[in-house]
């Protein structure tokens, strides 16, 4: 399957002290590989000052464009703002905290030729006993209600052309329209590898979404996928 273009969408929500080093260290990736960048990034409704220096790199650098929300859409708003208005012929997500190194995106690049989706996890996280423990509880409640999962953990990476094929249905904020995809694609004629990754620690600030009342609103939207997601294959 042939590869020309790529699409970034850079996940902004108050990261004005993070944004332009990781979108300037997502641009120096993208100079090394053979592919037209495309660099979206989302604010999501920032009111910390991200979404002017946005504007700023994007008269800056050309490969890089903004969207803004007006408000904040979460999770779930910044995905569905991505999958309308990616360009490229494979598009991945990369947060704008710096947890995930922009070499990451070359890996998924070189995995995806012969697959229609790459999805990261990570063998090695170092993080607090609850912040585990919350993780293994969260999957486990998913495995209940949607059956077998594939390993993911972090980023992915997936052809637009699926945007067409595939009909996602998940509302609200957070990660049902990523789990639906995922799973609509791998229960479904496509092909579909898991590749580790690194994660490093944030550039500054704390995280948005790894605490309990995210996890939980997140549950609850899953319990609306399982109507809508095939069964496992055999």
């Amino acid at each position: 399957m042939r590869t020309e273009s790529i699409s970034v969408v850079v996940m902004t929500y108050d990261e004005v002290e993070n944004l332009e080093a990781v979108v300037r260290e997502l641009i120096e990736a993208l100079q090394g590989l053979p592919l037209e960048a495309d660099v979206l990034i989302v604010d999501d409704g920032s009111r910390d000052g991200s979404g002017e220096l946005a504007d700023r790199l994007a008269a800056e650098l050309p490969a890089v464009r903004v969207v803004h929300h007006g408000d904040n859409r979460a999770l779930g708003g910044v995905y569905r703002t991505g999958f309308a208005e990616a360009r490229g012929d494979v598009v991945t997500f990369l947060p704008a905290d710096g947890q995930f190194p922009a070499d990451t995106i070359a890996l998924f690049v070189e995995e995806i030729d012969d697959c229609h989706m790459v999805l990261g996890y990570l063998p090695d996280r170092k993080s607090s006993a609850v912040a585990k423990l919350l993780s293994a509880a969260e999957r486990q409640v998913y495995t209940l209600l949607l059956g077998p999962l594939p390993t993911f953990q972090g980023m992915m990476m997936f052809r637009r052309e699926l945007l067409d094929e595939v009909v996602l249905e998940s509302q609200g904020r957070g990660w049902a329209i990523v789990w639906e995809l995922i799973l609509k694609v791998d229960r479904g004629p496509y092909r579909v590898k898991s590749v580790p990754t690194k994660l490093r620690p944030r550039m500054s600030g704390h995280s948005k979404v790894n605490n309990l009342p995210t996890i939980l609103a997140n549950l609850k939207q899953v319990v609306g996928l399982r109507d809508l997601i095939p069964r496992k294959r055999q």
